[in-house]
């Protein structure tokens, strides 16, 4: 019997073609890709809305496409998507369904299927082997490699090679998982920041949550002023998660004297998540009670 596979559709440049303004999702063009490739393959479609830029891609999407996964009774699933939000969905995914009984496969590509020496058909190729091998987990296959899909950083916005996987944990299970109407937003550490410090408490205000890129190994700058901003916000319920700004390595509490403030403030370590893990873990930690986003 021929493996049962769902195809969760949801755009990219996978199945652009180009229009007026620039590539545009177009129908048909994976259909067509998929009646060569995945021959011997039981493939059963289904699309979260209309095909659509990643960019366009957020908590909804990822709820819709949760649900697709949780119904589905089959052996795998395949999930085509654009790749500048790939690292948010697949961390998404990851956090909200860390031990999937199937294979979660991720697949998108830098040029469109049918592009001249593209990579768009060796990317399907390799995700269709990757979901007919039963191995359970997320994943994305691209540039010839199968990487853990809760981990990935989107490291070059032209190069067929253009994702890694840094490896960084997922922290500690939680219980919800659907994302819900949540506030949240990352915040990245700069010099000078400290002279925007009125524009960081009135972002902070108006959030459930944020998560922080600092410096390092968790520095920051020792400025009263900003320090008592992030101190505030989580005295008044803003949880705030400290990740670094480097790709490996995470933080390290501690270290180093100019990250101690950090954590008096009540900040959170989010030790070596990267921020679009963070981001997702501590939108469904917040989730709890919340309206489920459609």
């Amino acid at each position: 019997m021929a493996q049962r596979i769902l195809l969760i559709e949801t755009g990219g440049t996978i199945c652009m073609r180009h229009g007026p303004e620039g590539l545009l999702p177009q129908d048909g063009i994976l259909a067509a890709a998929l009646a060569g490739l995945g021959r011997g393959l039981d493939i059963t479609t289904r699309r979260i809305g209309p095909l659509r830029d990643s960019a366009e891609m957020g908590p909804a999407e990822w709820n819709a496409i949760l649900d697709l996964i949780d119904a589905w009774d089959g052996d795998g699933v395949l999930v085509t998507h654009g790749t500048d939000t790939m690292s948010f969905t697949g961390a998404a995914l990851a956090a909200a369904l860390p031990d999937p009984r199937v294979p979660v496969i991720l697949c998108g590509s830098m040029h469109p299927l049918g592009t001249p020496r593209g990579d768009a058909e060796g990317n399907l190729l390799l995700a269709l082997e990757a979901v007919a091998s039963g191995l359970p987990g997320h994943r994305l296959c691209f540039a010839g490699k199968r990487m853990d899909a809760g981990s990935l950083v989107k490291h070059h916005a032209h190069q067929a090679d253009a994702f890694r996987a840094t490896g960084g944990g997922g922290g500690q299970p939680t219980t919800t998982r659907r994302y819900g109407a949540c506030r949240l937003a990352i915040l990245t550490v700069a010099p000078g920041m400290p002279l925007a410090t009125q524009a960081v408490a009135a972002l902070l205000a108006g959030l459930d949550g944020a998560v922080l890129r600092v410096f390092g190994a968790g520095t920051i700058m020792q400025d009263r002023g900003l320090l008592s901003v992030l101190r505030d916000a989580v005295a008044r319920g803003c949880r705030i998660v400290a990740v670094s700004q480097c790709e490996q390595g995470g933080l390290e509490a501690g270290a180093y004297a100019a990250g101690a403030a950090i954590w008096a403030a009540g900040v959170e370590n989010g030790g070596d998540m990267t921020p679009e893990r963070a981001y997702c873990r501590l939108w469904l930690d917040l989730s709890a009670g919340k309206t489920v986003l459609e």
